[in-house]
């Protein structure tokens, strides 16, 4: 009786513990560090928008499954303490964020001026992922020494991304650094790689642009001469095909700042993302 329990008993301690992420970006960082030993959920999926989110009813019950839940913070998710608190989950909640220096963004209207999209900066996604190591080791500290390992690996990988990212940008003529995307996502990316980013929406994509912003945006187009402007996957691409038309600037191709893409998109994950971004901007930027 008791070998035949052994298998039994083996396959529940190696059994992955549930942890839910708020968004894909961030799900991907949880997977790489947790690997099999965390059955990772996001809440909002590929090529969605998570500043405007609306719960599905669904999600309550994911959270209360969960036994741990990161968010991003830097008021990406208001939504989220709302749907924590309805869940009724006691799940720590985590802050993958903690630690990142805070960033002012272009306020539109009645957008908060606070850039939450701290992860376009490859040395701050570093500080996601000893965030997550941390966490997942105080969850599950007898695999800590897996999340350590599977950390380390990929903290490498994003050390390599990083040089990569400089060549890239250095590759650049200085006068051609500038860019325009749909809203402001790429502050902490502009900051690390010293790009210029205009954006007709401010930091969080439920702003709406104003007429007035999109006529000041074709106007500084024309006058310092940018080269390109770019859609994101999360955004209609209406306004930035008017943009474009209007002040004679190319459309640069599609860029990733909230969201990954679809498992068979250029962007499935983090790494993915994040090279697809410096392809895109090298290829519009270089040439004219």
């Amino acid at each position: 009786m008791v070998v035949a329990a052994l298998p039994a008993m083996a396959q529940e301690v190696s059994k992955p513990f549930k942890a839910v992420a708020t968004f894909s970006i961030l799900g991907d960082l949880v997977r790489q560090v947790g690997g099999d030993r965390v059955a990772v959920s996001t809440l909002v999926g590929p090529d969605a928008d998570a500043h405007g989110y609306n719960p599905a009813p669904g999600d309550a019950r994911t959270l209360l499954e969960a036994k741990v839940v990161f968010v991003n913070g830097i008021g990406l998710e208001g939504w989220i303490d709302r749907l924590i608190k309805a869940s009724g989950t006691k799940a720590p909640v985590i802050t993958a964020s903690k630690g990142v220096p805070t960033l002012a963004g272009e306020e539109h209207g009645h957008d908060h001026a606070i850039d939450p999209h701290a992860w376009q900066s490859i040395p701050n996604a570093k500080l996601y992922v000893a965030n997550i190591r941390d966490a997942l080791a105080r969850i599950d500290p007898d695999h800590a020494a897996v999340f350590a390992a599977n950390a380390a690996a990929y903290l490498a990988k994003l050390d390599a991304l990083d040089k990569e990212a400089r060549s890239a940008i250095s590759a650049i003529p200085p006068d051609r650094r500038r860019i325009i995307t749909t809203h402001d996502a790429f502050g902490y990316f502009a900051a690390a790689y010293g790009m210029t980013f205009i954006a007709p929406q401010g930091v969080s994509s439920e702003s709406e642009a104003s007429p007035r912003d999109v006529a000041r945006i074709i106007r500084q187009i024309r006058k310092d001469k940018i080269p390109a402007v770019f859609l994101e996957n999360i955004a209609d691409p209406r306004l930035m095909q008017q943009i474009a038309k209007e002040s004679g600037a190319r459309i640069g191709g599609k860029v990733y700042s909230d969201a990954l893409s679809r498992a068979d998109g250029p962007a499935p994950t983090y790494l993915d993302m994040m090279s697809n971004n410096l392809k895109a901007f090298g290829e519009a930027l270089r040439t004219n």
